[in-house]
């Protein structure tokens, strides 16, 4: 059983792709919390597993080529790992939902909002097509999408970017699921339409009592939405920590150098250029050996090009995966 108040626990999640080079793991060993009504971060560079990772906790990882294995995956007690494809069904959209990254590919664009929206009422209840109606209006208006009941036969193409994605958000909570996966919930739309879905979902969760995997590279979103954050890197996670602990004491040089990256508003216009993170995620299929962080690296010492570091326990759940904190104290 999962700890008391653990919605979703998960153990050594692992995701390969058979690849002309052999096996390719694309999430390696990842393991994370996220409690009953919380909002817990996964963030990280484009490449590093982010997306990955929701579609093998949603199942929807294409097999083949892709597998999927875990110790456990646990909502709230049922073990996900160990359904079958017809249970998993009966699961998405009523107990866990995701809201994708692109609304426009993630919408059917031959059907109308209203049969969308409503489809997964469809599945998991015995409403008739009048109470459904009724549900998917009133979850549009709790979105926020004007003139609500002239936009149930509109097709995603008639919607501008800021309604088709709250056209997502109201199927992801249409059955008031226990977990939302919101996988870049805000790009590409515009920053005062990002703030009001931001603050649309965490009402909803706050209304609904949803807990919610919020996936970004924008640190602050995270600061301002979530409880407690994962930072991962080429599949693995990095560093653990709440929210607080993450922002105040940074330990792993990659996360470091993702707050570096962040545009300051009291730096001067004109003034020195914005810091990066020298390099690229690496290549999955051809991983450096040690730490894979490392080539990037500025505090890499010898260990770190030969031994892989294990997640290291700071303090109140405070963990990080680098040998400037391990035990062994860099020491092969």
């Amino acid at each position: 059983m999962t700890e008391q108040g653990t919605l979703l626990s998960v153990r050594n999640l692992r995701t390969e792709f058979k690849s002309q080079r052999g096996p390719v793991r694309v999430v390696d060993g990842v393991s994370f919390d996220v409690g009953h009504g919380k909002i817990v971060g996964l963030v990280g560079e484009s490449g590093s597993g982010k997306s990955m990772t929701a579609l093998s906790l949603m199942g929807l990882v294409p097999s083949p080529p892709g597998t999927i294995s875990a110790d456990s995956v646990l909502l709230d007690g049922t073990d996900l790992t160990r359904l079958t494809a017809d249970q998993m069904r009966r699961k998405r959209g009523r107990d866990i939902s995701m809201v994708f990254q692109e609304p426009m590919t993630a919408l059917n664009p031959v059907k109308t909002m209203i049969q969308q929206v409503g489809e997964p009422l469809s599945i998991h209840t015995d409403l008739s097509r009048r109470a459904i109606r009724e549900k998917v209006l009133h979850m549009f208006e709790t979105v926020g999408i004007p003139e609500p009941a002239a936009r149930l036969k509109a097709y995603p193409h008639e919607l501008s970017g800021g309604l088709r994605q709250r056209a997502m958000i109201a199927m992801g909570l249409i059955c008031e699921p226990k977990l939302l996966i919101a996988d870049e919930p805000t790009t590409a739309l515009d920053v005062t339409t990002q703030a009001q879905i931001l603050r649309l979902m965490v009402a909803l969760r706050d209304r609904v009592g949803t807990a919610i995997v919020m996936i970004t590279h924008d640190l602050g979103i995270i600061a301002e939405m979530c409880d407690e954050v994962n930072v991962m890197y080429a599949g693995q996670i990095v560093e653990q920590a709440s929210v607080f602990d993450l922002f105040d004491r940074p330990s792993h040089p990659y996360t470091r150098g993702l707050l570096a990256s962040i545009p300051k508003a009291t730096e001067k216009r004109g003034g020195n250029r914005l810091n990066s993170i020298p390099g690229v995620v690496p290549n999955l299929a051809k991983l450096p050996g040690g730490c894979r962080f490392h080539p990037r690296c500025g505090d890499a010492m010898p260990i770190c090009k030969i031994k892989p570091p294990e997640l290291t326990e700071l303090g109140n759940g405070h963990k990080v995966r680098c040998w400037l904190h391990d035990k062994q104290g860099g020491t092969p």
